[in-house]
């Protein structure tokens, strides 16, 4: 197993500097990442560094919270994506979801998905805010929209993975769609936990400390 080949090196906190965005773009190179994960605002940046190479840019949508209209969600994914974007997380509608509207949920989703096409779309239903039966009821909604992934959290909320949470969502979508463990994954034996559980993707600022089995303590 590939461990570098299921992270997603991840530098999303607001002061982070482009100098700072630079080394992690060298670091997923050095180590060969499957993915380098920044805001939409260093895209143009990440896919500059990263041309040539098999890292993807992944950028966030919606994020963190997940209430930008369906529009506005669109329109971001369509300039990330003309900036060089390849994969997108965006962030459910969690307050439609609360509020169970359930087919605004999935048409945001959906909606989303059409302007990806072939590029890959993780949606983040931040399970520290949901139930078990909610958990479930998100899984079915992502996996029915057409999304490529469900992934547990942004890592700007109360609470990240949990390695019950992934086999719950991992359970849900069985083989049809993908889990994304993010928020809290900063050890090799966290990655390889959730891996375990079911994950296919980690999001974490950790990369590096869990290639090199280190102990990481900085934020996502």
């Amino acid at each position: 197993m590939k461990l570098n080949k299921y992270i997603d090196h991840t530098l999303l906190k607001p002061e982070a500097t482009t100098k700072e965005i630079t080394i992690l773009c060298e670091e997923a190179l050095k180590f060969d990442f499957a993915s380098v994960c920044i805001n939409p605002t260093y895209v143009k940046l990440a896919s500059t560094l990263l041309k040539n190479s098999d890292v993807k840019v992944c950028t966030v949508i919606g994020f963190p919270l997940g209430a930008n209209t369906t529009p506005t969600k669109v329109f971001e994914i369509t300039n990330a994506l003309e900036n060089g974007a390849d994969e997108i997380d965006m962030v459910m509608n969690i307050s439609a979801f609360k509020s169970q509207d359930f087919d605004l949920v999935q048409a945001d989703i959906a909606a989303c998905k059409a302007v990806l096409k072939n590029n890959v779309l993780k949606v983040i239903i931040e399970t520290c805010l949901l139930t078990k039966e909610e958990i479930v009821l998100a899984s079915q909604i992502v996996l029915q929209a057409g999304a490529d992934f469900v992934k547990t959290s942004t890592g700007f909320n109360k609470g990240g993975a949990t390695v019950e949470d992934v086999k719950l969502m991992a359970t849900t979508v069985g083989d049809q769609i993908k889990v994304k463990a993010a928020g809290g994954v900063r050890t090799k034996n966290d990655a390889l936990e959730m891996i375990a559980a079911g994950a296919s993707r980690i999001g974490t600022s950790g990369g590096v400390a869990i290639v090199q089995n280190q102990q990481h303590n900085d934020g996502y």
